[in-house]
């Protein structure tokens, strides 16, 4: 029988950078992000509050490193869910590297702030939205509009402008 193991992380924390999207070159979508936690005690020694930072390297893969690289900027709060990986390599001038990072598996945002900077351009993403809808509403009035004295004469004996109609 083998021996069971968890390997798991749960984070809250602030990001400390914005994120960074790459895609591997088979396509795969990465994105790396700093994430910093806090903690702060009361020493036994002492009636100051002491307070201490620890900063996370987070890696995120395919649909959810894409979700990451939209919704996330620096200074949001999240929740990050993943596993600790050890990764050893080699730099080009030989020397030995080695990082130890979260890969995560689930990102909550647990902030309502909109990212700075992005309020214009979220706005022409809504007026672009607002402006096609408009279009396809107004294609399926003239679709009505030419349908509607046809189908009304075959269903009732009276007569319906089509101007009256309120869409």
């Amino acid at each position: 029988m083998s021996s069971r193991s968890l390997n798991k992380v749960m984070l809250i924390g602030n990001l400390t950078r914005d994120p960074e999207l790459r895609y591997t070159p088979q396509g795969t979508a990465v994105c790396s992000f700093g994430l910093a936690t806090n903690r702060s005690w009361l020493p036994s020694d002492s009636s100051e509050r002491r307070e201490e930072t620890e900063f996370h390297r987070i890696v995120a893969w395919n649909k959810l490193a894409e979700l990451c690289s939209q919704l996330l900027t620096k200074g949001r709060k999240v929740y990050v869910e993943g596993r600790l990986q050890t990764r050893s390599w080699e730099t080009p001038d030989g020397e030995k590297r080695q990082t130890t990072e979260i890969v995560a598996e689930d990102m909550v945002l647990l902030d309502s702030r909109k990212p700075v900077g992005t309020e214009q351009t979220e706005e022409v993403e809504i007026e672009e939205k607002s402006e096609a809808k408009e279009e396809k509403k107004e294609e399926k009035v003239s679709d009505k509009k030419e349908k509607a004295p046809e189908e009304t004469k075959e269903t009732s004996g009276e007569e319906i402008d089509v101007d009256d109609i309120p869409f």
